[in-house]
């Protein structure tokens, strides 16, 4: 029985991060209330999540999501890019490769100054939303959210830029349970694009 309701909502909950573009987090506890199921009710873990969300693109979305990933990925490029003196990294669903147009993309900053990626954006002349979200470590920390056309995708995407410290930039790094980095720099995005400098678009 626990196996049966543990995967009903993780059909639910990555039907809502992959169509709805939902974070996990907010898709689970959404799987429950549309299940019916009390709010105390064990939620899945991110890997089981991630493996989840992974086969309803395999069945679902496998014509589409990866060009929609490649865009992301060259639209995080180049706000890594513009924001390079802040030590950026890629993280989320366009690091981990489940991504799709409803996805935001996520970058981490780690700045000397929390304040001073807020004033490069305002010198680069670019409109924000100041807010708070979830950190590393479940802490909440300061994100800054750019609103993004993309006439490729033809959709508007949320680009957040998440405020670190400098020196939680060491934890940021570490493996995650599968012993994967959990995030990446520009070259490493660079790679993922297929090493091109300029990642330009595949024709």
């Amino acid at each position: 029985m626990a196996n049966t309701q543990t995967s009903e909502i993780l059909q639910n909950a990555a039907r809502l991060a992959v169509d709805e573009g939902m974070d996990w987090g907010g898709a689970k506890r959404r799987a429950l209330r549309e299940l019916g199921l009390p709010a105390r009710t064990p939620l899945p873990d991110n890997l089981q999540m991630e493996d989840a969300v992974r086969e309803h693109i395999a069945i679902f979305h496998a014509d589409t999501q990866p060009r929609e990933l490649h865009l992301l990925r060259v639209l995080a490029l180049e706000w890594m890019r513009r924001m390079q003196a802040f030590r950026p990294y890629l993280g989320g669903a366009a690091w981990w490769g489940t991504a799709t147009r409803r996805s935001d993309v996520v970058i981490a900053l780690f700045c000397d100054d929390p304040k001073s990626a807020e004033i490069e954006l305002i010198n680069q002349r670019v409109r924000y939303e100041p807010g708070r979200t979830v950190g590393l470590r479940g802490e909440p920390v300061d994100v800054l959210a750019v609103h993004v056309h993309s006439a490729e995708l033809d959709e508007d995407v949320t680009v957040q830029l998440l405020v670190y410290d400098l020196d939680d930039l060491r934890g940021a790094l570490r493996a995650d349970p599968r012993g994967r980095a959990p995030r990446g720099d520009i070259a490493a995005v660079q790679l993922l694009l297929g090493g091109s400098a300029s990642a330009t678009l595949a024709p």
